[in-house]
């Protein structure tokens, strides 16, 4: 049971990571296509890609540790709630510095 809990928390933290790094690769392609007037955003971009990468690359760990037990699934919630908490609170950050239309 307590590994179902493990994979269930583990595949919320790979959600939010993803939605995370979809969000900067979206907002990314906006950027390009805006030419010269989208460089400052592209430029934001390429700096919080770092924190997509290890965010989601902690979440995916998170959920391969799934597969042992005991400290395992402690280890990998850890890790899920962590890089899933980390990711969500940057993009909030981030959709908040180019909130529009409101």
């Amino acid at each position: 049971m307590f590994n179902l809990i493990a994979v269930i928390i583990a595949i919320a933290g790979v959600a939010a990571t993803l939605a995370h790094a979809g969000y900067l690769a979206m907002l990314n392609s906006a950027a390009n296509k805006k030419g010269a007037s989208g460089a400052p955003v592209a430029r934001y971009v390429r700096s919080r890609w770092p924190v997509a990468g290890v965010t989601t690359a902690a979440a995916f760990l998170g959920w391969v540790l799934t597969s042992g037990t005991g400290f395992a699934d402690v280890l990998a919630i850890v890790l899920a709630v962590g890089a899933g908490a980390a990711a969500t609170k940057s993009l909030q950050a981030t959709q908040q510095r180019y909130r529009t239309g409101e």
